[in-house]
């Protein structure tokens, strides 16, 4: 080929993006989210997948339908092709869940080579979540203020201590990678955190749940509608329709669902007793998470539970 046969390229720019590099987005009492860096748009990813399958793909009618072709039967790689980096600053028990997610490149800072941040969450005393009953890792409902009051009183007792325990150590000289290791997981950290987009909506999906932890929800929901929806929309919008607002039957869900259109309620009931989601004698008392959310789903689409 001669170097005539091929465009002149350009790097990518997202205007609505570019107006808010650097932008930092405030989270909870001292955190927050803000767009270091970013590679591609809606247009890279059409581009990568018209020359995965070349000149054949170029009568998809437009973008934003290729695209939601792609995020409905989960053709990952072309979003692949999007990259995204951010600078963020989160207490370290949110942190710990989300370096849980191994697809990105994390550089985070170090309190081995500098002084720990001197910040750390602070809890409103409305703020104070219940143990979830049903869920051994979820909260609901909130503490009654008598109590929100004492423990926000002790939580800044127990940090002001803290901080006083880890600058006397190094005034002491202790080492800072030692003098850090009471500090509480409420300290603030930060850190560079670089990511593909098929893996960064991946993260959402999951943390922008609401079954994930309050905490990182609100950043997860501040990526995605503050920062992703701009950079991307089309692919936030195929985003929102085919993962966070839809639903996934299982071959158990459609099978009852099929049982209750054919036989109505005993029909569906008795295929939830075969499928052992009801005891034998067609009773909610054997407790089934499975059954539990094909409940939830039931409900979503508009279905009575039929036992």
């Amino acid at each position: 080929m001669q170097q005539s046969d091929f465009e002149s390229i350009s790097r990518v720019s997202v205007p609505d993006l570019d107006s808010i590099l650097g932008k930092p987005f405030p989270i909870l009492d001292d955190g927050f989210v803000r767009l270091v860096d970013y590679m591609g748009s809606d247009e890279s990813i059409v581009q990568a997948a018209r020359v995965s399958y070349g000149k054949g793909t170029k009568k998809v009618n437009e973008d934003r339908g290729l695209i939601r072709y792609l995020m409905r039967h989960r053709h990952s790689t072309p979003f692949e092709m999007c990259e995204l980096k951010l600078h963020v600053r989160v207490p370290m028990d949110t942190w710990r869940q989300w370096i849980r997610h191994r697809m990105a490149n994390v550089n985070e800072y170090s309190t081995r080579y500098s002084v720990a941040i001197d910040s750390a969450q602070t809890t409103l005393p409305g703020e104070w979540r219940v143990q979830s009953v049903g869920n051994k890792q979820g909260s609901d409902g909130f503490l009654e203020s008598s109590k929100g009051d004492h423990l926000t009183k002790r939580e800044t007792e127990f940090q002001k201590f803290a901080n006083e325990i880890y600058n006397e150590r190094l005034e002491m000289g202790v080492a800072r990678e030692q003098a850090r290791k009471d500090l509480p997981l409420a300290t603030y950290t930060e850190a560079y955190w670089k990511i593909d987009l098929h893996n960064l909506l991946h993260f959402l999906a999951l943390r922008m749940d609401d079954h994930a932890q309050l905490e990182i929800r609100l950043f997860a929901k501040t990526i995605g509608e503050q920062i992703v929806q701009k950079w991307v929309p089309n692919t936030w919008e195929a985003f929102v329709d085919y993962r966070l607002s839809a639903l996934h039957l299982t071959k158990y869900d459609t099978e009852i669902i099929a049982a209750m259109n054919q036989s109505g309620k005993e029909g569906a009931r008795k295929k939830a007793i075969e499928l052992g989601l009801l005891d034998e004698q067609g009773s909610t008392a054997k407790k089934s998470r499975e059954r539990e959310e094909l409940e939830y789903k039931l409900s979503k689409l508009g279905f009575s539970i039929p036992w």
